[in-house]
């Protein structure tokens, strides 16, 4: 321990059972109880069983996620996937984080400004135009086809298929290849889920490497002439040395994967909505309200539940030290509730001001495509309420079971009905 750590105090040392609590379905489908009895403890507890310390409140996220004594590179962690016991003992981990490594989502300065400063160009305003546009065809498309007057999964029917559409818009994938893109993408995403078995390791592996030779000749394929495509970006950038093959393909895999993110927003944006009528009718009422009501869906209802930070040097947070190689891992759903921060922040209120919520992250490692999720549910959500002057819950709404690291809808019931 550092001069810097000396004097602190010792965080909150729960007997809260972390991994069982986080893998609980009845946790997963509503965390904000639990969290917020654990948050009155204390903003930061370590779990003293894995060494591993769980950021509950907001200004000690921010003040943990933003500085400088703290990185993304979970090749820094003490105790994780890089030790040498791992890469001998258990060769399956070891490689599997090894190949996705390399990419700007798990990278420490120079080298995440390095290679997010290739993607930047994508986000501007012009392309965000030329994808809403494209967007919203698909959003009107999508809602056309859903049935009137009778119960059906919104998840399936409107929000999962415009999520994997956006990596047709913007990465120009081929509709044939959707349902394999989402195949390999839901493989994938365990490998920020912490907790893993070997089989999903394994089919993450396998997926990983298909994926990236898909990706690899689609590059070589592509002739698209916009200077600022995804897929020109990085041909361009792996040709003059800004990235490797490896960091180029690995952060096109990632993106691709953000998809995720917009399907959790717009179903648990929705449920949120069914389940406060009153806000709903708000929204109906002042559309210029839209902007404010998307910030509180994420708040209310976050689709991220964890972001994590490794100690590259030891870190004082809160009054707690956090060790050099220690994992942080920040949990958005207390957070995003901490009454610190939030006046009534267990109430939905679509015209909340200010409400910096923080699930697409802060500091340099903010959510490079949030303004793209953001459009994208502005465009559905605007055409929702645009089609049809009734919408309701048709039965409960089932929750992901399956990951820690996001919270989302299985399925979500609902009946719609036209305007007259």
């Amino acid at each position: 321990m550092t001069d810097d750590c000396r004097g602190m105090e010792d965080p909150e040392s729960s007997t809260v059972d972390w991994w069982a609590m986080l893998t609980d379905p009845a946790f997963l489908a509503s965390p904000y109880d639990d969290l917020k009895r654990i948050r009155e403890r204390g903003a930061i507890h370590r779990d003293p069983v894995s060494g591993v310390f769980f950021v509950l409140g907001y200004q000690e996220f921010r003040a943990m996620a933003t500085a400088r004594e703290m990185g993304r590179d979970t090749r820094l962690w003490t105790n994780g996937w890089n030790r040498e016991e791992v890469r001998q003992n258990d060769r399956l981990t070891y490689t599997l984080f090894s190949e996705f490594q390399p990419q700007m989502t798990n990278a420490n300065s120079p080298h995440h400004r390095r290679m997010r400063g290739v993607y930047e160009k994508a986000y501007r305003p012009a392309a965000l135009a030329t994808y809403g546009a494209m967007i919203n065809a698909e959003s009107q498309r999508l809602l056309e086809t859903a049935p009137v007057g009778k119960a059906f999964d919104f998840m399936e029917t409107v929000a999962n298929p415009l999520s994997r559409s956006l990596a047709r818009i913007t990465f120009g994938i081929p509709p044939e290849m959707e349902e394999q893109v989402a195949h390999w993408v839901a493989d994938l995403g365990f490998i920020a889920n912490i907790m893993m078995s070997q089989e999903q390791k394994q089919n993450a592996q396998r997926s990983l490497r298909e994926f990236k030779q898909y990706l690899r000749e689609l590059m070589a394929a592509d002739d698209n002439e916009r200077e600022e495509s995804f897929l020109a970006l990085t041909r361009r950038a792996i040709s003059d040395g800004t990235m490797n093959e490896d960091e180029g393909l690995n952060n096109l895999v990632t993106l691709v994967a953000g998809g995720t993110a917009t399907a959790s927003l717009l179903g648990n944006g929705l449920l949120a909505l069914l389940r406060h009528p009153e806000q709903f009718e708000k929204l109906r009422a002042n559309q210029k309200l839209m902007a404010p009501a998307i910030e509180e869906m994420l708040r209310f209802e976050p689709g991220c539940s964890i972001i994590i930070r490794v100690a590259i040097d030891d870190h004082q947070c809160g009054g707690t030290c956090i060790p050099k190689g220690s994992l942080a891992i920040g949990l958005m759903a207390a957070t995003n509730r901490d009454p610190c921060r939030f006046e009534n922040p267990d109430v939905f209120d679509i015209a909340r001001q200010p409400n910096a919520q923080q699930v697409f992250g802060v500091g340099q490692h903010i959510c490079l495509g949030k303004s793209l999720v953001r459009q994208t549910a502005e465009i559905l959500f605007t055409d929702l309420m645009n089609h049809f002057d009734h919408i309701e819950l048709a039965g409960e709404p089932v929750w992901w079971s399956h990951r820690s690291d996001q919270h989302g809808l299985h399925k979500l019931p609902i009946k719609l009905g036209t305007l007259q």
